[in-house]
């Protein structure tokens, strides 16, 4: 592993995409320190420090949310933006027709989703400061005015938009996925101070205990992510002129979590936005939304199990078109050993999609509930949720994945062997 970073970091293209990567990253983080002006920020801590949803928004905005930073927001509006993008697709004929157009659908649906990222973000800033008046942030001393309201509405507003083209500067030009890597830098900032209160509150069999199920649970992820199931692919023999074409052998490699952590952010994102839109609402009725199906509730539990179940079947249908795949196959002479060529081949490939795409939905939601389960019947002190853990090692795969793509193309070994 060693040397492979040696190599990623002596090639000269890899080494500047690693270095604008993490000069991009710690941009964000400093806006993430940067607070926006005339918010009392005790109360703002206090608020997000007894947990539950503001705890959870502060967790993925890496602390922002408490400091009521610029970036207090987070990308969660261009999350939920890109989720009703992505239904709308499938509901709407106009956009359909713009994503099969290739390239330039993807540019127009693209900047149908900044558009709605900017209204989401706009409309959730201008709730934040409604709810924060209502829980005394604005003092006489210090009080709400006009041009207060606009310089903080506007300030988180542009920090969500800034965020979001941060993250379109990692994919275009750095390494990995650009929002889940700012998510994963999100999360992992909070790893210090989570380990210094694990530590300081557990004795070292407990330690040792955490440590050994952490490692088995990431092991896990690893596996499932990465386990795959090979359709063999034959190509018939063709002469071209004087030469002969085909009649070798491939397969269709079909992973058990063709998804990736999509899911599972997607589920985080739906449930979390009624909960702090009702938040933000002045009625009180509303505001207990929060404790019916805020995270700490068994109610919400259910329902990102079944959102990263639903997520993770509906991003694979996406990603993996069974009838598309059987007519290139069709196109280039290619055929499943045993299956007719045409639907029965992409009856056969959906079929096999579902059946190995089950096992990898249930196991994303079981990571993702368990340990909040352990956490109340067992009371095992963990200061990291499933979603926080399957985020952080997905992403950390696929951006390994990104390298290893760069160094062997480069004749060098990558990191996975």
């Amino acid at each position: 592993m060693w040397q492979s970073l040696m190599n990623a970091w002596l090639l000269p293209d890899l080494r500047k995409r690693l270095l604008f990567t993490a000069f991009i990253i710690a941009i964000y983080r400093f806006g993430s320190f940067v607070p926006v002006p005339g918010i009392d920020l005790e109360v703002i801590q206090n608020l997000t420090a007894g947990g539950g949803v503001f705890g959870f928004l502060n967790l993925f905005a890496g602390g922002a949310l408490q400091r009521m930073a610029v970036f207090a927001l987070g990308i969660m509006p261009y999350i939920t933006a890109s989720i009703i993008m992505q239904l709308l697709t499938i509901v709407i004929p106009q956009l359909e027709a713009l994503a099969k157009e290739g390239e330039s659908g993807s540019k127009k649906i693209n900047q149908y989703t900044r558009y709605m990222t900017v209204v989401l973000a706009l409309v959730q800033s201008v709730g934040y400061v409604f709810l924060f008046r209502t829980q005394g942030a604005f003092t006489p001393q210090n009080p709400l005015t006009g041009f207060k309201f606009f310089l903080i509405v506007f300030t988180l507003t542009v920090g969500t938009a800034l965020i979001m083209w941060l993250g379109e500067q990692i994919s275009e030009r750095g390494l990995g996925n650009g929002i889940s890597l700012i998510i994963f830098a999100s999360i992992v900032s909070r790893l210090p101070g989570g380990l210094y209160k694990m530590f300081s509150t557990m004795n070292p069999l407990e330690w040792l205990i955490m440590t050994l199920l952490a490692l088995g649970v990431i092991a896990a992820i690893v596996l499932i992510q990465e386990g795959q199931r090979r359709i063999p692919v034959q190509y018939a023999k063709r002469v071209v002129g004087r030469k002969m074409y085909g009649g070798r052998s491939t397969y269709i490699p079909l992973r058990i979590n063709m998804a990736g952590v999509i899911p599972v952010i997607f589920a985080t994102s739906v449930l979390l936005f009624p909960v702090t839109l009702a938040q933000m609402t002045p009625w009180t009725w509303v505001q207990g939304l929060s404790d019916v199906l805020g995270p700490q509730t068994w109610l919400y539990l259910v329902a990102e199990a079944i959102l990263i179940i639903f997520f993770t079947y509906f991003y694979t249908a996406v990603q993996f078109n069974p009838i598309d795949q059987a007519d290139n196959l069709k196109k280039y002479g290619g055929f499943i050993p045993g299956i007719r060529p045409g639907r029965p081949t992409a009856q056969y490939l959906d079929r096999a999609l579902t059946r190995i795409t089950l096992p990898g939905a249930v196991f994303l939601a079981a990571i993702a509930v368990l340990p909040t389960l352990l956490i109340w019947g067992l009371n095992v002190p963990f200061f990291f949720g499933g979603t926080s853990l399957l985020i952080v090692v997905g992403v950390a795969l696929d951006t390994m994945k990104q390298m290893e793509s760069q160094l062997l193309m480069r004749h060098y070994e990558g990191f996975l062997k």
